[in-house]
């Protein structure tokens, strides 16, 4: 309804494209009307096929801008992973007028503060580009890993720095914790949109002062592997032959795979994450911000960890809405498994989502993008579960969906016990039960 808040959720299975939608909170001049964001556009594995269809979909819901075009006032742009950016595909945007573009300031290639990370990301991704040139055998786990540094993020990041930005007049602005649309030039009424992460020195939050020594390491990695004859794969390797796991030690391979993870975790915990106040409701969209165990400093910390040093007022009580981050991960939601374990996750979600007490029913929605594929842990059920047990929009999906429940990926060894739990909104399952392209979720003022 027009009054309400409105978040679509889209499938595009294993990624992000959040539309969200604030009533009358947008001014120019003496002129109120809605104010439209939109959170991402990528998929890994699902094809352009389904980001084309959000994005047509999304159309609808916009106003028009004049020409033809349609307005959408914000698109953010949470971190650089193909899951997040694949989309960002000119021709799919031709008919939609953006006015600003944020990006989290990692993502800026001239920001001083950021510039280990953005060496790490270079050289990392000329190993693992050279590891795919050589066609070896290996497990899904690290293919998925050489998968992230493919081509298709330049032709993403240079749609989202250069050719988006030039057709609609504007320059991307790099965006850090502590920033407010209204600082940033939104032209925004009764809604604040807050930016609480990422903290502007990347290197010092999120890589560590003990990784820099190191970088010449992999900087002589990825020269090794550019000088490396391919080596020949065995016939039917298990995970990667013998033969070519000694070549592959001898040219540093874990070396490269550990800073290649290492630079994926900092993109991920680099992510935009904001905070959106309206009619006295606190949404919080978190991309794929990743929680340890508890905050170091100088160290390679987690971006919850630092938002709740840095930033804990922002959080420090209970939201109303909660995009689930990096797709239902158990390395995404702070929590506790066991729930006797007292330690910085569990104090940071009992302080956005805590436990209802006694008959009261809980306060806040939530909503996850997500499909199982490749990472067992994505989702992790037993955390979808415990949301389940502090948001409201939930529902039993082995009862709702029947016989169609073992129709979602390995049903048999990670949602059978989980299924017949409440659990928050997911976009696998209720693609299974209505076959929408998208999931709403509303809330009231």
């Amino acid at each position: 309804m027009a009054d309400k808040l409105l978040v679509r959720a889209y499938n595009v299975e294993v990624g992000d494209c959040i539309y969200c939608r604030i009533p009358k909170g947008r001014k120019v001049g003496n002129e109120v009307s809605d104010f439209h964001m939109l959170i991402d556009c990528g998929s890994k594995g699902g094809g352009m096929a389904l980001l084309r269809a959000a994005i047509e979909n999304l159309e609808t819901m916009l106003p028009n801008a004049g020409s033809g075009r349609k307005r959408l006032d914000l698109l953010v742009v949470t971190h650089e992973h193909e899951d997040h950016i694949a989309g960002f595909d000119p021709d799919l945007f031709k008919n939609i007028k953006i006015g600003q573009i944020w990006m989290n300031t990692a993502m800026d290639p001239a920001h001083p503060q950021a510039d280990n990370a953005f060496r790490l990301h270079q050289l990392a991704t000329t190993a693992m580009r050279n590891i795919a040139s050589q066609n070896l055998a290996l497990s899904p786990e690290l293919q998925e890993l050489v998968s992230l540094y493919g081509v298709s993020n330049d032709t993403a990041m240079e749609a989202l720095r250069d050719t988006l930005p030039q057709k609609n007049g504007i320059q991307p602005k790099y965006v850090h914790a502590g920033q407010t649309g209204a600082e940033l030039g939104l032209p925004l009424n009764d809604v604040k949109i807050t930016v609480v992460g990422p903290e502007k020195d990347i290197d010092h939050f999120y890589l560590g002062q003990d990784v820099d020594p190191n970088l010449n390491s992999l900087a002589a990695t990825g020269a090794a592997f550019r000088a490396a004859p391919t080596p020949q794969p065995t016939a039917t390797p298990t995970n990667i032959s013998q033969a070519d796991f000694r070549r592959l030690q001898s040219r540093m391979m874990s070396t490269a795979f550990a800073f290649a993870e290492l630079s994926s975790k900092v993109k991920n915990n680099s992510s935009v994450v904001l905070l959106v106040e309206w009619k006295g409701k606190r949404l919080l969209f978190v991309g794929d911000a990743e929680w340890d165990n508890k905050f170091r400093e100088g160290k390679s910390n987690g971006a919850w960890n630092v938002m709740w040093n840095k930033r804990k007022p922002l959080l420090n009580k209970g939201i109303h809405f909660l995009k689930i981050g990096h797709h239902g991960s158990e390395n995404a939601t702070p929590w506790n498994e066991e729930e006797d374990d007292a330690s910085e996750p569990g104090e940071i979600l009992d302080a956005i989502l805590p436990l209802p007490s006694g008959n009261a029913k809980p306060v806040a929605k939530a909503v996850v993008s997500t499909m199982r594929k490749t990472y067992e842990t994505i989702p992790r059920s037993a955390l979808l579960a415990e949301i389940g047990r502090r948001v409201r929009n939930t529902r039993n999906y082995q009862q709702e969906l029947g016989s169609n429940a073992s129709s979602l990926p390995k049903f048999t060894k990670f949602e059978k016990k989980w299924l017949n739990l409440q659990q928050p909104v997911r976009t696998d399952c209720e693609k299974v039960l209505s076959g929408d392209v998208f999931v709403d979720v509303e809330i009231d003022a």
